[in-house]
């Protein structure tokens, strides 16, 4: 078998359907776009006008947030890949291992806003990592190799006091437990006999 003689089934490659190519054709005059008017053009939005009132999707109120614009985009990378670039002489062991350090070895095109330490592979070297995020496989796996993870991501704060919704339970517990949702509590409604019709 060579390269040349390889093709796929038949079948499995259609021709595309030639439009306004003659009555014959099966396509042909009008081209699958029935009459004249505006259906027959290009731009067409009959389904989503409404007569020139504001549209639904617009009268309907924004909900929601995407923190998309402000997410910070990581690199991620596994332990696996770092210890094949230490075995190559990209990576040396001894210095501190960060994002710059992985781009000059080739690991990745751009530091982005930096890296996250996956645990996949394995790590034999003893490494000094400083990454921005790393998982809990890949901190125990350098560590249990000698190394040391160094997090640069700014600790989450916790908030004192709970807000909205969870204030609301945290009081509602503190006044007189929590009342279960709809009908009567289930003492109330065991203790109950059917009535007798």
């Amino acid at each position: 078998m060579k390269l040349n003689q390889i093709a796929d089934k038949p079948g499995a490659r259609k021709k595309r359907m030639r439009i306004g190519r003659g009555i014959g054709s099966g396509m042909g005059k009008t081209g699958g776009r029935g009459g004249k008017g505006q259906t027959a053009r290009s731009g067409v939005r009959i389904k989503g006008f409404e007569g020139g009132q504001m549209p639904l999707h617009r009268r309907l109120p924004k909900r929601g947030f995407r923190n998309t614009p402000f997410a910070v985009r990581l690199n991620e990378i596994n332990l696996g890949k770092i210890q094949t670039a230490v075995d190559a002489g990209l990576i040396d062991p001894k210095s501190p291992v960060d994002a710059a350090v992985m781009v000059k070895a080739g690991l990745m095109r751009r530091e982005k806003g930096g890296v996250k330490l996956l645990g996949e592979g394995e790590l034999k070297s003893k490494i000094d990592f400083s990454v921005w995020r790393a998982s809990k496989s890949a901190i125990a796996a350098v560590e249990k190799a000698g190394g040391t993870v160094k997090i640069l991501a700014p600790a989450k704060e916790e908030d004192a006091e709970p807000k909205g919704k969870n204030k609301r339970r945290a009081l509602e517990a503190i006044k007189g437990g929590d009342k279960p949702k709809g009908g009567k509590p289930k003492a109330e409604a065991e203790g109950e006999a059917p009535k007798a019709e």
